[in-house]
């Protein structure tokens, strides 16, 4: 190094370290911090003292070195050693957070006011997207102007009193005079017309810039009248999605308002509904799976529960991770496969137990008088590779029995044992177990439907099709239908009851539900008491709603009872619309299927 360094060549080489830094991505982030100072040794060289910290570990060093390559190198080295024991802390805390997490499943429940908020549900949030209107001005502001022009000056006219020749005596001795006198007056004659020449071109040239002004700022004007009207037609377009999504909105209020008014009135399916955004609102860790299904018996107030948990390795079992400083690398450290046992049979009776509490704390309005929690998995068979479905926990519970623990203090596999919960001894093994009580979906008057719409030929007349094959069709399209959202329609086995042709499941949580279905391939007008029938059978299915579909049409007393009930009667035009929705081209002729004497309906 050099001796006798100057001021400005020891700020030269600092300044060079401290472009060598610029570009080193740690100092990017605020956890690093860099402070060089220049000192010099007992001969007099240049060294480089670097005070490095990193403000999230709370550790500074100190660097020495006379050389700048090495001091930087020296500074990135700590600098990786700082950030491995970094990502050690956090990773550690990471650790540590999930796994208290799943330590306080239950108590979570407990410790926070969850209460359902039915306003919660309801979406009051404003449009966002800005009117394009407010830019406007901004925008037409930004559109630089013309430039003005810049004349060319007019000359000064030639004076006739500065071409006055001078004349000497001689001059008029000699008769020198006159010429004199004669040239001079040529010389402003013809620097008059040449003047009058240059003028006039500057006139014309000067117009011609007005001319070109003005034309800019007609074009200028036209250019922000385009986009005013363009802004405009952005604006009635930001209008109609204005009122699409605050009409949206209200309609969604709506459901929520009128999801609480059959809360508060006690109807079957939405104490479904209720339990199942009760579920859904509770907050568990991303890694959990949240799929369950319900069902509800409104005369014994039974609800059960079918809920799918996480499977063993969803959990997390890392506990540590340490920075190794010798190796300087990271090693991490799991839970014992003993602890992770125990973790996961905690972890598995908490939340049947928080999804109890859940549901009894939230029945306001006291319809459920006993739950059964059936706690499901989805695993691979590792025989068949084939996924499969196991119940590994089912409980049955009464809400009396269970208001009486203190749930704050219980063991939760005691707890889960003395309300006589099913389950094995360690649920880590994944055994399959009989659920205590099953929701079955799988109706026994339920049968195979079949396709029928692909034999329909354009111009058939629905009017005259077997009976049978009419309730397949309309099976068939309610399938169509609800299966675009994730729905399923089954067919009911013939019967006289007077009951179910198909029934729907549609999943939406808020519109959805069970619905009836009856096909009616009717010639005549169908009457109030078949609707009043419909409406009979929705109530003692539990239905959501109920669906009449006919060939033909209904009379005014029919209309007039589906009033302000979940009923609706879609007519022989309904049936044919429905019918080229999906790509089928009928028709519906009732006279000439009285003619062929075509009987009713099976009902």
């Amino acid at each position: 190094m050099e001796n006798n360094l100057t001021y400005g060549s020891v700020r030269k080489k600092t300044n060079q370290l401290l472009e060598m830094f610029s570009k080193t991505d740690a100092l990017s982030s605020s956890l690093y911090s860099i402070l060089i100072k220049d000192d010099y040794t007992r001969q007099g060289d240049l060294i480089f003292v670097l005070h490095i910290e990193h403000t999230g570990l709370g550790v500074t060093k100190v660097l020495k070195d006379k050389d700048m390559v090495n001091i930087y190198q020296k500074t990135l080295e700590q600098f990786d050693k700082w950030a491995l024991q970094w990502e050690s802390k956090e990773r550690t805390a990471s650790a540590q957070y999930d796994l208290s997490i799943l330590n306080n499943i239950l108590h979570h429940t407990l410790d926070i006011d969850d209460t359902f908020d039915w306003n919660s549900l309801e979406d009051k949030s404003e449009f966002q997207e800005k009117n394009p209107m407010d830019n406007l001005e901004d925008i037409l502001a930004e559109i630089p102007l013309p430039k003005k022009p810049v004349y060319h000056e007019e000359l000064d006219r030639p004076n006739q009193q500065d071409y006055q020749p001078k004349v000497s005596l001689i001059d008029k001795l000699t008769g020198k005079k006159k010429m004199k006198i004669e040239k001079a007056m040529l010389k402003y004659q013809m620097d008059l017309k040449n003047w009058e020449e240059i003028c006039s071109d500057i006139q014309t040239s000067n117009k011609k810039k007005d001319e070109l002004y003005n034309k800019q700022l007609e074009v200028l004007a036209q250019d922000k009248e385009r986009i005013k009207d363009d802004f405009l037609e952005q604006e009635r377009a930001w209008n109609e999605r204005l009122k699409i999504f605050y009409q949206t909105q209200d309609i969604y209020n709506e459901k929520i308002v009128s999801l609480k008014e059959s809360y508060l009135s006690k109807e079957p399916i939405a104490i479904i509904k209720h339990t199942d955004l009760v579920l859904n609102n509770s907050k568990y860790p991303s890694f959990f799976p949240k799929n369950h299904e319900l069902d509800f018996n409104p005369i014994t107030k039974l609800m059960v529960v079918d809920y799918q948990l996480p499977i063993p390795k969803d959990l997390p079992k890392l506990k540590e991770v340490k920075y190794i400083l010798s190796k300087n690398e990271l090693r991490e450290l799991f839970i014992s496969n003993t602890e992770f046992s125990n973790l996961y049979d905690k972890v598995i009776y908490e939340v049947c137990l928080r999804t109890i509490h859940e549901i009894f704390e939230s029945d306001v309005v006291d319809t459920i008088d006993t739950i059964v929690f059936n706690g499901y998995v989805k695993t691979i068979n590792k025989a068949t590779g084939i996924e499969s479905i196991k119940c590994i926990i089912s409980v049955h519970t009464s809400k009396e029995e269970f208001l009486r623990i203190n749930l704050g203090k219980v063991e939760p596999k005691a707890c889960f044992r003395n309300l006589k919960g099913i389950g094995s001894s360690n649920l880590i093994d994944i055994v399959a177990i009989q659920p205590i009580i099953q929701i079955n979906k799988e109706d026994k008057r339920f049968v195979n439907s079949y396709k029928v719409s692909q034999e329909l030929n354009e111009g058939y007349n629905v009017a005259i099709m077997d009976w049978k094959d009419f309730e397949n069709l309309v099976c068939e399209l309610f399938e169509k239908e609800f299966c675009e959202n994730g729905g399923e329609v089954k067919i009911t086995q013939a019967s006289r009851d007077g009951g179910v042709d198909a029934i729907a499941f549609d999943p939406d949580p808020i519109r959805g539900g069970k619905i009836v279905i009856q096909a009616k391939r009717y010639t005549n007008t169908v009457g109030v008491s078949a609707v009043r029938d419909l409406y009979g059978t929705v109530m003692n299915e539990g239905a959501t709603k109920g669906i009449l579909v006919t060939t033909a049409d209904y009379g005014p007393d029919a209309y007039e009872f589906t009033k302000n009930k979940p009923l609706t009667l879609l007519n022989g035009s309904n049936l044919l619309f429905l019918l080229e929705k999906h790509g089928h081209k009928a028709r519906i002729d009732l006279a000439e299927a009285k003619r062929l004497q075509i009987p009713q309906s099976r009902f």
